[in-house]
């Protein structure tokens, strides 16, 4: 009996979680949290992300690489793209075809299908509600010239098979790959939204070639019996008309991407849900990412770090599954996994991918776009204007992705506010600096600020972005000898000090001094030895010093190099 309990006490540690960030707000309503938990196998790396139901200022919606959908990005590249019209957070999209570039399954933006679905095999779409859809979705589309015949598009975008057909809109590029058969070229042609009967006029008709796509055309291309049917029905001059249906409750869809396998469905866990998918996509444990709705509305994205021993070694899709539903997930799909696996903000990766070269381009990814005010947060995170060189200004900052109507405000410690900006602005990014001193001139109070921006968009819509930071003269003038022999930095009032010696990521390796220090210059000298009394290895560190005072706690820190 002791021995069991032993074992479940043993297990339960072996789950329970040894890491848990706070989550970060990133924007507003939106937040991003790292765990690392162990499990029997070891350590597992996962990045969460949450954020408000899509409707109004955000939405939830692919973004395809460099627009085209032969072309490969990286997700934090397809975001800096993107971040005229929006500040996104995100994961990696759909599988891919490494040979042709494009997604594997059904791409849908704004309305538009841009690639056809995979067979038996589920993708997410968004309807306009903001409900999120987990389902495998039928492709049936059709074509129809001037006899009553209907024919199969079996392919959108992606080189027909022998004797199918395939259509190309203007997002594959500015031409058809040159492929055997007929190519007949529709212009004008209206963008390919579904549940609906959409014309073109037959341009021309050619055979073997490669042909431009026109901008406001498209172009069909049939090989085989394909070829044959476009040769018979689709005459220069000719009306065609093509429909694509979507069938199911996917009538309001208006965003979508592919994925599998299905994770999550009416709230419970999916273990095996039988889609075509290979081994390698849903076995074993590997990097793997996943988003899902929960029942309030709310996205979950879930990245899992993977492949990196003593980091993260993976997740199996079932923890995943799990995982989606601890955060309150009632529906969920995974998308591409192994080195596929990112997850970035603004332009910024935030996890950690496996592949050696880093962060891998893929086709497409999916995001949660905020049209609000953004305001990143204010640098350095406490301002001590001191003339010391070191956070004498505070770098503020504020993006609007529309023409809005602009407050932005610094808010003080007694609450008064000081508008430094109000008007209007065109879309874009703005810079302001404050030197810690009030609108006399004279030495602002110090104590924790908010730079506060509030936007009214020309669509009627207010958003307001609020950050925290610290106006703190304690601690200044820091200044270290070679091999930080001797450390000396200045106090403006009373403080308990801590002085560390640490790696550059910040784990600190020893503390040569801490305890409550009068206001003044502060010397503290170190011998160069370790707690084991053994002189460090030569190498690169850092001396970080912090003071906590009334005002709070701030800290300077300075590179440390020693050489033997």
């Amino acid at each position: 009996m002791r021995r069991k309990l032993f074992i479940t006490v043993v297990v339960a540690l072996a789950v329970a979680p040894s890491a848990h960030a706070r989550p970060t707000q990133l924007m507003p309503g939106v937040t991003y949290e790292r765990t690392l938990e162990w499990s029997a196998a070891g350590p597992v790396a996962m990045h969460v992300v949450r954020t408000p139901k899509p409707g109004g200022l955000y939405s939830l919606t692919p973004l395809l690489s460099n627009e085209t959908i032969t072309s490969l990005d990286t997700l934090s590249s397809m975001q800096r793209a993107a971040s005229t019209r929006m500040t996104s957070i995100g994961v990696n999209g759909d599988y891919f075809s490494y040979s042709g570039s494009w997604p594997t399954g059904v791409l849908m933006r704004s309305g538009v299908i841009e690639h056809h679905p995979a067979t038996n095999r589920a993708a997410l779409g968004v309807d306009t509600s903001g409900n999120v859809h987990v389902d495998p979705v039928k492709w049936a589309a059709t074509w129809k010239g001037p006899s009553t015949v209907g024919y199969a598009i079996r392919k959108l975008n992606e080189t027909p098979g022998a004797h199918e057909t395939a259509l190309y809109t203007p997002v594959w590029g500015p031409r058809t790959p040159t492929i055997k058969g007929t190519a007949v070229i529709l212009q004008p042609f209206p963008p390919l939204t579904p549940r609906r009967d959409l014309t073109g006029v037959v341009a021309s008709v050619v055979a073997d070639q490669s042909v431009p796509i026109p901008p406001d055309g498209a172009v069909l291309v049939g090989r085989g019996d394909g070829a044959q049917n476009l040769l018979i029905d689709a005459p220069v001059g000719a009306q065609l008309t093509v429909r694509v249906p979507l069938a199911g409750n996917w009538s309001q869809v208006t965003d979508a991407i592919g994925g599998g396998p299905t994770l999550v469905k009416d709230g419970r866990p999916i273990a095996n849900s039988g889609e075509a998918l290979t081994a390698a996509q849903v076995r074993g444990r590997s990097p793997r990412t996943a988003v899902g709705q929960r029942a309030d509305g709310g996205i979950v994205m879930l990245a899992v770090d993977g492949r990196q021993a003593g980091w993260s070694i993976g997740i199996t899709t079932l923890d995943l599954a799990l995982a989606l539903m601890r955060y309150g997930c009632v529906t969920g799909l995974a998308l591409d996994s192994g080195g596929s696996t990112t997850v970035a903000f603004d332009g910024k990766v935030l996890n950690r991918p496996s592949d050696r070269r880093g962060e891998r381009p893929v086709s497409d990814g999916l995001v949660v776009a905020y049209a609000g005010v953004f305001t990143p947060a204010p640098t350095p995170p406490t301002l001590s204007p001191n003339a010391d060189r070191a956070g004498d200004r505070e770098a503020l900052a504020y993006k609007v992705v529309r023409p809005s109507t602009v407050s932005a405000k610094l808010i003080a410690p007694d609450g008064t506010a000081r508008e430094l900006f109000a008007g209007p602005r065109n879309p874009g990014r703005y810079r302001l600096s404050w030197d810690g001193t009030d609108a006399a001139g004279a030495p602002a109070l110090e104590g924790s600020y908010h730079w506060n921006v509030t936007a009214t968009d020309d669509l009627g819509r207010t958003s307001t972005d609020d950050r925290v930071f610290r106006l703190d003269k304690t601690l200044g003038f820091l200044r270290i000898s070679p091999g930080a022999r001797r450390t000396e930095f200045t106090l403006s009032r009373e403080a308990r000090i801590r002085v560390t010696i640490e790696t550059p990521g910040g784990a600190v390796l020893r503390t040569i001094a801490s305890g409550v220090r009068p206001a003044g210059p502060v010397t503290v000298l170190w011998n160069g030895r370790n707690t084991k009394k053994k002189l460090f290895k030569r190498g690169t560190y850092a001396v970080r010093v912090s003071a906590t005072s009334e005002i709070g706690v701030s800290a300077l820190r300075l590179p440390l190099r020693i050489v033997r």
